[in-house]
């Protein structure tokens, strides 16, 4: 029953919506402002991009697992609800900073322009991250795609230099960086067509 629900559209969209609805209960009852929402909506926006980006490697691990080639069909929804949570989490940025005098003062710090420079280079993987662009593209496709690489690392030193403290981050990025690792030093397992 859970997996015919899952393979439901609507319902994984809803299930990748479930965290906004935690993060945003609290703001829209008037128990948090703005700069309560920013740390969980850049979270949750880098947990959804790490998950999207670590399939492949797991893929290459591990060889092809009904789980993963199930999540790896839905790769694209991951991404993009991990650019959904990042278009919240610069609403909320400029809810909280209030004007743009206030946000271009600080825009040259370290942990600020790199969160705009991601954010800028996520805009066309999101928006081409359906079947129309894939077909358009064509091979193309893949390689804009792979411009998630830089924005992942822009996204790391935003979350560093943003809370000054690396711990937190490197929970979230030290898998991911083991699983790339683990992919150029350990063989590899025959990877699923369909990926």
């Amino acid at each position: 029953m859970l997996r015919i629900i899952l393979n439901n559209k609507k319902a994984f969209w809803a299930l990748l919506c479930l965290p906004a609805l935690f993060i945003l209960q609290p703001y829209a009852s008037g128990d948090l402002i703005a700069m309560d929402m920013l740390h969980p909506t850049g979270e949750w926006s880098a947990r959804f991009m790490i998950a999207a980006m670590a399939l492949s490697p797991l893929l290459s691990l591990l060889g092809p697992r009904p789980t993963l080639i199930w999540l790896i069909q839905r790769r694209r929804a991951l991404g993009v609800a991990a650019f959904a949570y990042a278009v919240l989490h610069l609403v909320f940025y400029v809810i909280d900073m209030g004007n743009v005098d206030d946000m271009l003062a600080e825009f040259f710090a370290l942990g600020i322009w790199t969160g705009w420079v991601a954010m800028l280079l996520f805009v066309p993987l999101a928006l081409t991250s359906n079947d129309i662009s894939m077909r358009a593209l064509k091979a193309g496709w893949k390689r804009l795609q792979r411009m998630v690489y830089p924005v992942a690392l822009l996204v790391l030193v935003h979350w560093i230099f943003i809370h000054n403290n690396l711990v937190p981050a490197l929970v979230h990025f030290i898998p991911f960086l083991l699983l790339v690792a683990a992919r150029f030093f350990l063989p590899r397992r025959p990877i699923f067509k369909g990926a």
